[in-house]
């Protein structure tokens, strides 16, 4: 018996970790799924909300590890609506904000297959509530600046030094191997006493927060071993946060602040 297979793409947002971010809706699409292809930063928990019958398939990417091409995953996501039915894109925080969901949306479309968009909740701003963070306050700062910190050729953003110029916070992504640079810019700005934190893994129970000034972060964050995935915070926001308030209140003390 020859069985009718309804091609469609759903590209949904996983939230910023903590598998309970991800929204109903991304829950919902998972429920109907015949394949889940899923990434790196993508809760392996969020993968029992798809029927046990469903093809989950890892096609996550990492610092230096880039295990599957975007090229492979495009045409893998195309295949496998041909093949199965329903696939779930399934990407980290929220697909639009730095990750290539545009990209793929746009291949996929090319092959005539619907495709659906369930935005998440994005990292920028979730990782630093997390920590206690607001990126704006009233009185504070009244804009922020989301910028990656590595470009496709792998250099840093020219936008970060536009950033360090105002009085915007300030959260870079995927920017934890260019911290050093990151500090030189706003050093030159004469900014070595503005807050910035370092958030890994946020929202997750493992979540760890690195704290302190431009002036002093990279040695905190050489005793904390900052890595990937982590977001960079910088601002006067950061002094806001009730979680981090020793941080500052001992900086004050040692004329630092």
């Amino acid at each position: 018996m020859n069985v009718t297979v309804n091609p469609r793409v759903t590209l949904v947002g996983a939230g910023p970790g903590d598998p309970d971010l991800i929204t109903l809706k991304g829950i919902l699409a998972l429920n109907t799924a015949d394949v889940v292809l899923y990434d790196a930063l993508v809760d392996p928990a969020l993968l029992h909300h798809a029927p046990a019958s469903a093809m989950r398939i890892y096609v996550g990417k990492r610092v230096g590890k880039h295990s599957q091409p975007q090229q492979d995953t495009n045409e893998l996501c195309v295949l496998m609506a041909q093949q199965y039915g329903h696939v779930v894109r399934l990407k980290g925080g929220d697909p639009f904000v730095f990750g290539r969901g545009a990209e793929e949306l746009d291949y996929i479309s090319g092959f005539g297959i619907p495709t659906q968009v369930v935005p998440g909740i994005s990292s920028a701003v979730a990782v630093p509530a997390s920590a206690g963070i607001p990126v704006t306050k009233r009185g504070v700062c009244e804009s922020f600046w989301v910028i990656t910190g590595t470009t496709s050729s792998g250099q840093l953003s020219q936008d970060v030094a536009l950033a360090a110029k105002s009085s915007a916070t300030v959260v870079i992504l995927m920017g934890t191997r260019k911290l050093p640079e990151i500090v030189d810019v706003f050093a030159k700005e004469g900014k070595s006493q503005l807050p910035i934190a370092i958030i890994q893994r946020g929202t997750t129970l493992d979540e760890v927060v690195t704290a302190g000034l431009v002036s002093n972060i990279l040695e905190k964050s050489e005793k904390t071993k900052v890595d990937a995935p982590a977001i960079i915070v910088l601002g006067e926001v950061v002094r806001e946060s009730l979680k981090l308030a020793e941080v500052y209140q001992l900086a004050v003390g040692q004329g630092q602040a």
